[in-house]
């Protein structure tokens, strides 16, 4: 697994996991190795490295109370497996990068001080990928690090859709919809212009449904609206995030309870969505075995495919029509019965699903005679996040 050209590692944090990937660098870029470190900050944590070109996978059990804890293990198992000495580049997801940061950056101590201002946007995400990145330039001082930002695809929203309405005021601090999953959404419009040109150029609604789950309308390649806001707690019903809220919920939940902002914090973000109607489990697959036997199941999943239906809906008003309707996501992806709940309904919109091709699991899985084509597309936040450290690195040399 040896290298002339040097690989690129990339980082991405979610909030209790780490996904990492090594990309050779060459006339393209090509996946070796891929790791997952699951349950941080519980007792079981687990670290798991697989081959992609044997597709053996690895597993062993780590300590690890914050995600800078994987780091040590993490890069010294790698070193184990091959030779990273040549490594070009880290490149990290930044969840958010505030209404300064849009488009990927290399990691200055001026970019850092900045994500530590704005680490109470997202007290979720952004300490933990601060700390992730400060313990690797310890790791590795002279490897360039580079920040590439999920907020950035929807850098261009209409100002009617980023507006909060709130008092005015608040807009001078930052505080407005910025949307997030831009990474996946980037990526997706990609393998989209690649597929079909036309349908790129055209009126698409990205549908990004995994743990965090969250749309897109997009027009003519470029972000119109998202239903996350200031924040990734917005907008659909999640694994554990609640979504939209009525905000005086916590005004009545304070009075009542005696609730503090913290504990509302961790409630809509932990304990709500799909874990918090269930009571029993946050992922899909689980509550989908049991629907038929328990009540509490079965109305996590139809909230959350009633809820996606709403956004189609809303977002094909602001596109003023529909053209493509894509999936992706571990959800969006894979679980074929929730594609058909929440496409059940749309005919109206001219969408109608073929049930042989999304059982099949199918790259277009809508009927022929539909006027919007429905699309399942795997996404690769890895890879967009190589692909942009190298437009970076390649921008920075020019400017030399």
């Amino acid at each position: 697994m040896k290298s002339q050209q040097g690989f690129i590692l990339t980082i991405n944090g979610g909030s209790s996991s780490l996904k990492c990937s090594l990309f050779q660098v060459g006339p393209s870029l090509t996946p070796v190795v891929s790791c997952l470190v699951d349950r941080i900050g519980f007792p079981d944590v687990t670290l798991t490295l697989t081959d992609l070109a044997s597709g053996t996978s690895e597993r062993r059990t780590i300590q690890a109370t914050h995600h800078k804890d994987c780091v040590d293990p993490l890069v010294t198992w790698l070193e184990q497996k091959l030779t990273i000495a040549d490594l070009v580049a880290i490149g990290h997801r930044v969840v958010h990068g505030g209404h300064r940061y849009r488009e990927p950056r290399v990691i200055t101590s001026e970019v850092m001080g900045e994500l530590r201002r704005l680490s109470p946007y997202d007290p979720e995400h952004l300490p933990a990928e601060i700390a992730l990145i400060e313990t690797l330039g310890r790791r590795f001082p002279t490897v360039p690090q580079v920040a590439c930002f999920d907020t950035a695809f929807h850098r261009d929203l209409p100002r009617v859709a980023s507006l909060l309405p709130i008092p005015r005021r608040y807009e001078a601090a930052g505080i407005r919809r910025y949307g997030f999953h831009g990474l996946s959404y980037a990526y997706l419009m990609g393998e989209l212009r690649r597929l079909a040109p036309d349908e790129a150029q055209g009126r698409v609604i990205l549908a990004h449904l995994g743990n965090g789950a969250s749309m897109a309308a997009v027009r003519g390649g470029k972000s119109i609206d998202t239903s996350m806001g200031f924040t990734p707690t917005a907008g659909l019903p999640m694994s554990t995030r609640s979504g939209d809220l009525d905000p005086g919920l916590l005004s009545y939940l304070s009075r009542t309870e005696g609730m503090t902002v913290e504990q509302f914090h961790t409630m809509v973000n932990r304990q709500s969505g799909l874990l918090g109607l269930s009571e029993t489990s946050s992922d899909i697959r689980d509550l989908l075995a049991c629907e038929g036997s328990d009540v509490r199941a079965a109305e996590a999943v139809a909230l959350f495919c009633y809820q996606a239906k709403k956004w189609i809906g809303s977002f094909a008003a602001a596109l003023g029509g529909l053209d493509s309707l894509v999936f992706s996501g571990g959800i969006g992806e894979h679980a074929t019965v929730i594609r058909a709940r929440i496409c059940d309904g749309l005919e109206f919109l001219g969408l109608t699903i073929d049930e042989v091709r999304n059982g099949a699991g199918e790259a277009v899985i809508s009927t022929a005679g539909s006027r919007v084509t429905v699309r399942v597309i795997h996404t690769d936040e890895e890879r967009e996040i190589a692909q942009s450290v190298l437009h970076v690195l390649a921008e920075d040399r020019q400017d030399r």
